[in-house]
C-alpha cells in the first residue's frame, strides 16, 4: 500500500513565502490527494489566500484565484456564449477551466457571491465530483488533479451573508488565526524588510487594536495592513505616519475611534 505522504517535488520556482501555524499543509496535500473540497476560514489578512497560493507551488498545480463580490454569478464561474468576429463562442469561466485542466479553483470570500454559485458548486463536492453546464449540454468529470478551495471570514458573516450548513458539511475545513506574535514577527520582517526588532513594536500595537474587534472596530489590524506598515518604515515614512495610514484609516472613519486609536499607537510605540 502506498503511503498517504510522500514527498513532493519542489518546483523550480521559488514557493510564495509562507509560515506554517500547525498541521495546515499535511491536511492540505491530504485533500488534495484524496479529492475533498476543502474550506478555509479565518479574518481577513490572517494568510489564507498566501497559503492556497504557497500550497498550490509547492505541488505544482495551475491556480485559478476568483475573488467574490456581491454581483459575481454562476455564469461568471462557468462560462457564457460571447460574440466573437460575428459568430457566438463559448468562453469557459474559471472554475470551468480550471476543471477541464486540472488544479486548484480557489472561491476568496465566497460568501459574498450569489447564491447560485453555492448551487453550481454542489456537484463538485460530492463523490460525484462533475460540473454540468446546461447552456453546452456537457457535463465535465473533474480529474484526479482538480481541487475546489473556498474561504470566508466568519467574522463578517450575517444571516444575508453565511454559507448554509448542508454547503459547509460539503468540505474539509481548516480554520486560521494569526500567528503567534514571533512567526507574525517573522513574517512582517521578511516581506517588508524591516528589521524583527522594528517590527515587535508594531505588533504589540496590532494585539491591542485586535482586542478592539467588536467593540469600536468591526476587524482588527490583519498581518497584509503589518507588512503595509512595515514597508513603509523601511523606506523612510515616519512610524506615526505609516500607522496612522496603514493600521489606523483602513480600520475606521469616525473621527473620535480613530483619535482614541492614535493615542494607543503613541503609547504604545512611545
Amino acid at each position: 500500500m502506498k503511503p498517504l505522504l510522500h514527498a513532493v517535488p519542489q518546483p523550480a520556482v521559488e514557493l510564495p513565502y509562507y509560515v506554517p501555524a500547525g498541521n495546515e499543509c499535511v491536511l492540505f496535500e491530504l485533500a488534495w490527494r484524496k479529492r475533498l473540497p476543502l474550506l478555509l476560514k479565518g479574518p481577513t489578512g490572517c494568510g489564507k489566500t498566501r497559503f492556497v497560493a504557497y500550497m498550490a507551488s509547492r505541488l505544482g498545480l495551475p491556480l485559478h484565484t476568483v475573488s467574490c463580490h456581491d454581483d459575481l454569478t454562476a455564469a461568471d464561474l462557468t462560462g457564457r456564449y460571447l460574440l466573437k468576429g460575428g459568430d457566438t463562442v463559448w468562453a469557459d469561466g474559471p472554475l470551468t477551466r480550471a476543471v477541464r485542466e486540472g488544479g486548484i479553483c480557489y472561491l476568496d470570500e465566497v460568501v459574498e457571491a450569489r447564491k447560485d454559485v453555492t448551487v453550481v458548486l454542489h456537484p463538485l463536492t460530492d463523490d460525484r465530483r462533475i460540473l454540468p453546464l446546461d447552456r453546452t449540454g456537457e457535463e465535465l468529470q473533474a480529474p484526479d488533479s482538480f481541487m475546489l478551495v473556498v474561504s470566508y471570514n466568519p467574522g463578517y458573516q450575517t444571516l444575508l451573508k453565511s454559507l448554509k450548513p448542508s454547503t459547509r458539511q460539503r468540505f474539509v475545513a481548516i480554520e486560521f488565526d494569526f500567528l503567534p506574535i514571533d512567526q507574525e514577527i517573522a513574517v512582517v520582517a521578511s516581506e517588508s524588510g524591516l528589521s524583527a526588532e522594528r517590527v515587535r513594536p508594531l505588533l504589540l500595537l496590532a494585539r491591542r487594536l485586535r482586542a478592539l474587534k467588536g467593540q469600536d472596530l468591526e476587524e482588527g489590524v490583519s498581518t497584509r495592513l503589518l507588512v503595509y506598515c512595515a514597508s513603509l518604515i523601511a523606506a523612510g515614512v515616519s512610524a506615526e505616519e505609516a500607522v496612522t495610514s496603514t493600521m489606523i484609516e483602513p480600520l475606521t472613519d469616525d473621527l473620535d475611534v480613530k483619535q482614541a486609536l492614535l493615542e494607543v499607537a503613541r503609547a504604545t510605540l512611545a
